[in-house]
């Protein structure tokens, strides 16, 4: 096995990991972190129901052709705390989605919370 699956395949096993405990429902719905080596992605996610009640991501908007640094995601965070408020979604949980909560992850929860959303 390559060094490459093998990293891929412990990433999975963290995510399904964290996934078996943390579910979204109406009262607290569920906020996930993707990334990618160009882009930040984060939703937050009514499992009960199965919608995506409030999304930004460096792809569209403000944030459009940013890098994917500590600095720009916590702006994401803020733009997605924002946009939380705005529907009406104070409490959320946090899913790192099998990422180490440092970093990009931890710039984009702290930047949700500084908006006003409550983990």
């Amino acid at each position: 096995m390559s060094r490459i699956d093998d990293k891929n395949r412990k990433h999975a096993k963290r995510k399904l990991h964290i996934r078996k405990s943390i579910t979204g429902t109406t009262e607290r719905p569920r906020m996930t972190v993707f990334r990618s080596n160009l882009h930040m992605y984060v939703q937050v996610i009514d499992d009960s129901m199965g919608r995506t009640l409030v999304s930004a991501s460096t792809v569209e908007g403000d944030l459009k052709g940013v890098r994917n640094n500590v600095e720009n995601a916590a702006k994401l965070g803020e733009i997605v705390g924002k946009r939380c408020l705005e529907n009406k979604v104070e409490t959320v949980v946090f899913d790192r989605n099998g990422y180490l909560y440092h970093g990009i992850v931890k710039a984009i929860a702290d930047g949700a919370r500084k908006a006003g959303v409550k983990f």
